[in-house]
């Protein structure tokens, strides 16, 4: 906050004050900087190349938004690696700083996993979120690498128009099938089973990929590797494996992200439940609602729940259940209150999987008690 009394007190002192993202650049400025950005993916592609890195031997200086499976903490700043990698944040710097934070981090290689508008508090219309990574682009090392999703066309514009002076690599969807319920991956040692599922993982697969080899691993180490990976926490991570159903939390809450993660569910398992927490001051905000049209059609069982008081707390316009089914423009069955929500969420019904979508906790509900009966 901007009255933080210890800010107050730093400033009236004339002390040195840095911003997180500030803090990181000046750690890391002697390092090769390999910043992952992008409206989605950022954690589970920069996970990947943390697991990667750590699988052949080679673990690096990291910041990541999310707790790892086999990393101690989310920083780590004494490795002794030549290589800093962390993911690219568009939103601000701090209350002092209205900068995106991955406008300072300057980076060497860096991948921009696609753009979706998101940061409706601070970014109001599509055309000033669009031009945060326009400005990205031109903070980029000369001669770095820019790798970028080729799939998404606003993207491929920006790479397109800019005069940055570095290298370019575009990146699609690897070849791949599903098979009794498990993804393979075409290689060229042939097809290879992984441990996460839908195109959007198989993206950031990708991308992840060209970061790694821009970093000096072997195509084949990478796959030796990538085959371990279970994935960062609250992305599609397992909640609950019961003997009716598979149950799912992710950290989806963009329109983006929550279509991406209803697809790949319902590619993988067929008869599938999503149920969305809207949480954050985007997603509550009556003009940035309609971006979720149509995000749930592929759900056999599409739910959304969002608390009237959290949309009052954020000193938002009031919201009705009818204005976010009208919102999402298919038959969403929508919640007001924790209460009723959990009562729906004992009966497992017929489903296959269950996707629990939230940056928040659903207003409390006890989970594990809830969905005792999966």
């Amino acid at each position: 906050r901007a009255d933080n009394p210890e800010l107050a007190r730093a400033q009236e002192l004339e002390l040195p004050i840095f911003s997180y993202p500030e803090f990181l650049y000046e750690i890391s400025k002697t390092m090769t900087r390999v910043v992952i950005a992008g409206s989605h993916g950022k954690t589970t592609t920069t996970a990947m190349v943390l697991h990667v890195m750590n699988h052949v031997g080679q673990p690096t200086n990291y910041m990541v938004g999310a707790q790892l499976e086999g990393f101690d903490c989310m920083v780590e700043l004494e490795s002794g690696s030549e290589f800093m990698v962390m993911e690219g944040d568009e939103y601000l710097s701090s209350p002092i700083d209205l900068r995106p934070k991955f406008h300072l981090y300057r980076p060497n290689i860096t991948v921009i996993t696609g753009i979706a508008w998101d940061h409706i508090n601070v970014f109001p219309t599509f055309d000033s979120y669009v031009d945060q990574f326009r400005k990205y682009l031109e903070t980029i090392e000369p001669g770095g690498a820019l790798i970028y999703n080729e799939q998404d066309p606003v993207l491929v514009k920006l790479v397109e128009e800019t005069a940055a002076p570095v290298k370019t690599f575009g990146y699609g969807l690897p070849a791949f099938e599903i098979v009794d319920g498990q993804t393979f991956i075409e290689t060229e040692e042939g097809m290879m089973p992984l441990q996460v599922f839908g195109e959007h993982n198989l993206s950031n697969l990708e991308a992840a990929r060209w970061i790694c080899l821009e970093m000096g691993v072997q195509e084949e180490a990478f796959y030796d590797a990538i085959l371990s990976f279970t994935g960062a926490q609250n992305r599609m991570e397992v909640f609950k494996s019961g003997s009716q159903v598979k149950v799912f939390r992710d950290f989806a809450h963009a329109p983006s992200k929550v279509g991406a993660s209803v697809k790949a569910l319902k590619e993988q398992f067929g008869k599938v439940r999503a149920v969305l927490e809207l949480h954050t001051f985007s997603s509550l905000n009556p003009e940035f609602l309609p971006q979720y049209r149509g995000t749930m059609d592929a759900a056999d069982e599409a739910w959304v729940y969002f608390s009237p008081d959290a949309v009052a707390h954020k000193k938002l316009p009031a919201l009705s259940a009818e204005d976010v089914a009208n919102a999402f423009g298919s038959e969403v069955r929508v919640f007001d209150s924790s209460e009723s929500l959990q009562i729906a969420l004992e009966n497992p019904s017929t489903i296959k999987a269950m996707a629990l979508m939230s940056s928040g906790n659903f207003g409390g509900i006890d989970l594990e008690a809830t969905l005792a009966k999966y």
